[in-house]
């Protein structure tokens, strides 16, 4: 039998597992067991109405949703995805870095969410949606797979199925949906449809003229989208955090022009989902033409919730480890007492950030006053041990622990958020040419004004490419501009070097970098000439981006985002802007990334390597060394964040985080923790199952 204080002491406080900082649902794992049906269960039912209206008629038509910060706008759209995705294709766009980006922006993400897969399908959502096309349904599968093995006769049979759509350049669109049914065309067809850039050579493979490069072409392909999709699921595009846009609360008109002529240009079957926060929106709807609202179908507003559905907020989060306890706990919320939320919330209203950060509180103080009672010096130990298997601590030295560890835990965990985040980035940014030039360019604004660098603008190039530059002063350097472009086409690329050299000539920059993966052509070519007469290593540099940069980059702008949408919460508190731009400045995670170390604004931190532990009675065959730095410091974060835990639940969740991992290496990983004085045991000569560690005061 393991009673629940056992459980409490031995587990990660679960109001820990609920992440507060919410991103884009496609990413989101969270269980649907927690989920509290009754809230905002109005407001699921309205937004359920109205895309049924859309399923009917094909009208597309647009919600605003607004609430405060904390009231579940963003979760909600994940919820929205479980529960409508089998009548529906869900597409999440989250904030653009340009307001003269944004049709690029849209289709990119649009497409970026069609390539995932839906629960409970083996096909992504952009195959489930071309096989459901209007064309496709009334064939029988002879026909069908006779359209597969010919590209023109597939071709044909759409243009003659949509003929009066009023399809843009059908040709080409009709055969890159041919191409997604090739698999090894499948991957190129997916960047052409998102608008990446992509060489003559792979043009050539896919027959088409040109890559979508503007605004207009990015709107009238996703255009396409929608005019030969009448027979289908309809789409519903969630723009998510768009007070975040560029100048939003100065300037809201770019976003909702964009929703205006989606309804002008007769888009048909879309849902379009605005989430914002509600002080947002109140200090902007009157800069917003009638126009524009008359555009706004329904106002949806997500409101606080009473202490019944706060009560099961609770109930949910705590019935795993309710399950895993005999006795069962003498009530749903034990060890949390339903009488603290009138005393918290006298008005009988919260929210849901408010309850899980109260629940939070309240779980961490029991556990911690249990670990007091239970482990210093007592011989009343609840059942955990007996004496003589205790290692006897002091009532001083645990209460010393407790207070270390509230000092430190803001760090600890934004450093796990950091590190959850950086791991989620790994994962989806496979290649370097799947982020923009133009979000490459935000990602490395925002990080150069963290590092504190003044005068940080984009936009140094003139043109059409100006979105893909900036400049900053650098105290060392002075004026530095930065030109960022991994354009295929090498005639763009000219364009582009000729903008760059025109910057030279009026000497406005001392220091210009060129941040480039690809080919740069030729001697022959005009483009490379330039490129050779600025780029010479000395004054001039050109930097090749590396996909950890990437990834390190991707993670503070995300976190950026979520401070700005005040999405992130740590220790109970929103995380504005300037202390996430604190935490990355003393955490040094920036100083990891190599672009920035090559343009002289960070110097790279020197670590030693984690020495594996010696047998030297085994030989193994050699194998590249991992780096097990990061789950050195996720595990000590971990056990910063919670004061005390077992070491089967570190294990576990450091595999969990961690796949790579092993066992072995893992208990090596706490051994050097114990070595180095940062972690100790509670009581060493327990079975495995119940030692815990905790900090060293």
């Amino acid at each position: 039998m393991v009673s629940i204080n056992d459980i409490i002491q031995r587990e990660v406080n679960p109001f820990d597992l609920i992440n507060t900082k919410v991103g884009n649902f496609w990413t989101d794992n969270s269980d649907a067991k927690m989920i509290v049906a009754s809230i905002h269960q109005q407001q699921i039912n309205e937004i359920e109405d109205i895309l049924n209206l859309v399923t009917k008629d094909n009208h597309s038509r647009t919600i605003l949703l607004i609430g405060d910060a904390g009231c579940g706008k963003s979760y909600l759209l994940g919820r929205l995805k479980k529960t409508f995705n089998p009548k529906a294709f869900f597409v999440y766009i989250g904030p653009w870095a340009d307001n003269e980006y944004i049709w690029r922006h849209i289709l990119r993400n649009t497409v970026d969410s069609l390539i995932h897969v839906p629960d409970g399908q083996q096909e992504s959502q952009l195959m489930l949606w071309l096989k459901n096309l209007s064309a496709f349904t009334k064939i029988n599968g002879g026909v069908w797979q006779g359209l597969l093995n010919d590209r023109q006769k597939f071709i044909k049979h759409l243009k003659k199925t949509y003929k009066t759509a009023g399809i843009y350049n059908a040709g080409m669109f009709f055969g890159v949906l041919h191409d997604l049914t090739n698999p090894e065309l499948y991957d190129l067809a997916c960047e052409w449809l998102r608008g990446d850039s992509i060489s003559e050579e792979s043009m050539q493979e896919l027959k088409v003229k040109f890559c979508i490069d503007t605004e207009d072409a990015a709107k009238n392909i996703l255009a396409n989208f929608s005019k030969i999709s009448l027979q289908t699921q309809p789409f519903v595009l969630c723009f998510d955090q768009v007070e975040t846009t560029p100048n939003y609360d100065v300037n809201p008109l770019p976003l909702f022009n964009i929703n205006t002529t989606i309804h002008n240009d007769n888009f048909q079957n879309f849902l379009i989902i605005i989430t914002i926060i509600k002080d947002h929106w109140m200090r902007t709807r009157n800069s917003i033409s009638q126009a524009d609202k008359a555009r706004i179908e329904k106002l949806v507003q997500l409101k606080s919730i009473n202490l019944e559905q706060a009560e099961a907020i609770w109930n949910c989060i705590l019935q795993p480890l309710h399950i895993q306890a005999n006795p069962k706990p003498s009530t749903p919320t034990f060890p949390l007492d339903i009488k603290l939320l009138p005393v918290t919330f006298p008005g009988n209203k919260t929210y849901p950030r408010q309850t899980i950060i109260l629940g939070r509180k309240e779980y961490q103080h029991y556990k911690e006053r249990l670990i007091l009672d239970g482990f210093a010096g007592n011989t009343e130990r609840n059942g955990t041990s007996s004496p003589d298997e205790v290692e006897i601590v002091s009532q001083q030295e645990l209460q010393e622990v407790v207070d270390k560890s509230h000092k430190i835990r803001p760090q600890a965990e934004l450093e796990i958020i950091w590190q959850k985040e950086l791991q989620k980035n790994q994962e989806e940014i496979t290649k370097i040419l799947l982020v923009s030039s133009v979000n490459f360019i935000e990602m490395l604004g925002v990080a150069l004004q963290a590092l504190k660098m003044k005068y940080v603008k984009t936009k140094l190039l003139t043109g059409s490419y100006s979105n893909q530059s900036l400049s900053f002063q650098s105290l060392h350097q002075g004026q530095v501009g930065i030109v960022c472009t991994e354009d295929l086409q090498l005639s763009k690329f000219y364009h582009i070097m000729n903008a760059t050299h025109q910057v030279i000539q009026k000497g406005i920059c001392q220091h210009i970098y060129l941040i480039r993966v690809s080919g740069v052509g030729n001697a022959k070519l005009k483009g490379y000439q330039i490129y050779s007469q600025i780029f010479d290593g000395n004054k001039n540099v050109h930097i090749y981006p590396d996909l950890a940069s990437i990834h390190i980059l991707q993670t503070y702008r995300n976190l950026v985002k979520s401070c700005e949408s005040q999405e992130l919460v740590i220790g109970g508190k929103t995380v504005r802007v300037p202390e996430l731009e604190n935490f990355v400045r003393t955490s040094k995670f920036l100083e990891e990334c190599t672009i920035l170390q090559k343009l002289g604004v960070v110097t790279k931190v020197k670590t030693d390597p984690i020495k594996p532990r010696v047998e030297p009675t085994v030989i193994r065959p050699s194998r590249t060394t991992k780096d097990l730095r990061p789950v050195k410091e996720f595990m000590l974060n971990l056990v910063k964040t919670q004061s005390f835990m077992s070491v089967p639940a570190l294990y576990r969740y450091a595999r969990e985080m961690f796949k790579h991992v092993t066992e072995e290496e893992i208990k090596h990983l706490i051994n050097l923790l114990c070595e180095e004085k940062k972690i100790k045991f509670i009581n060493p000569k327990e079975v495995f199952e119940k030692q815990l560690v905790c900090l060293v005061p």
